[in-house]
């Protein structure tokens, strides 16, 4: 059974054109669209151990492309365990697999679940099981969303959040 850590419920647009780190308190709607990058780290909910998993619905715009929207940071072998990616008009889980075949101008419910101890990530949209691999390699890890620049970006990069949680498998 999951155990809500974290639900972020309430929230303001943030309108920033810098990359930064943002410790949500309150997040009822985040909507990113920026010139170059902005992440939402979920900082205080680090982990090096156990099942953990992300919760949020999310919303590309048509053009987004070339981006990270979510990931799940920290890894032995390079920085990311798992990352969302988002490239003209595919959700991927980093360049391939295609999670979603045309995911602009749609909200959709992504679950992200790491189980350390067992080195395995498994990526749901909509309730719907889409993709499971093993991670990266141990190290301290945190969940982030947003948008992230990554290859060939789209001039105007946007992506919107609602109903982040986090949880942890007791």
């Amino acid at each position: 059974m999951f155990h809500s850590v974290t639900q972020i419920s309430k929230f303001k647009s943030l309108t920033t054109s810098q990359s930064m780190n943002v410790i949500p308190t309150s997040v009822e709607f985040i909507n990113c669209g920026f010139i170059r990058q902005i992440n939402h780290s979920l900082l205080g909910y680090d982990y090096t151990s156990g099942v953990w998993q992300f919760e949020g619905y999310a919303y590309v715009p048509s053009g987004t492309t070339g981006v990270s929207i979510m990931q799940v940071f920290g890894a032995s072998s390079q920085a990311t365990t798992a990352m969302l990616r988002v490239y003209n008009p595919s959700l991927k889980y980093y360049t391939d697999p295609v999670l979603v075949p045309n995911v602009y101008n749609k909200w959709y419910r992504i679950n992200v679940i790491h189980d350390v101890g067992a080195g395995k990530v498994s990526v749901y949209i909509d309730g719907v099981f889409k993709y499971e691999t093993h991670d990266n390699g141990p190290a301290t890890h945190y969940f982030k969303f947003g948008v992230y620049t990554h290859d060939n970006p789209s001039a105007h990069m946007e992506s919107r959040w609602t109903g982040i949680k986090v949880l942890r498998k007791n």
